[in-house]
């Protein structure tokens, strides 16, 4: 995996991490409501526009990313993502790590290890 490709890796992983912790956050403020008060809130705070910017950098990184690998390729190294996801849940939402979701995590690192090493 050539530099380029390994940072613009590293930049779609943090982006997308990113905007899926932003989009928790800004939905899961208990001070929301229900229902249009709930969407309203939600517009008025921050974590919801981090998320939609992460988003639009997050796809700009992709395509690049893609421009420079086979797509197969790609989305496997893609599925890291949810394992960064599932982390980030876990460190700042007090998520649980069930026995499947650690089985999932490992299995799907072993996954991206394979691929980013060319196996």
């Amino acid at each position: 995996m050539s530099p380029l490709v390994a940072t613009l890796w590293l930049i779609n992983v943090t982006l997308d991490t990113g905007g899926q912790l932003a989009f928790k956050a800004a939905a899961s403020d208990p001070r929301a409501g229900d229902g249009a008060a709930r969407w309203r809130h939600m517009a008025s705070r921050p974590w919801l526009w981090l998320g939609l910017l992460a988003y639009a950098l997050h796809l700009l990184s992709w395509i690049a990313f893609l421009s420079l690998v086979d797509l197969s390729q790609g989305m496997l190294l893609a599925s890291i993502n949810m394992v960064a996801i599932m982390i980030g849940g876990r460190l700042l939402f007090r998520e649980k790590f069930t026995p499947l979701r650690v089985a999932g995590i490992l299995l799907v690192s072993a996954g991206v290890a394979i691929v980013g090493t060319g196996g």
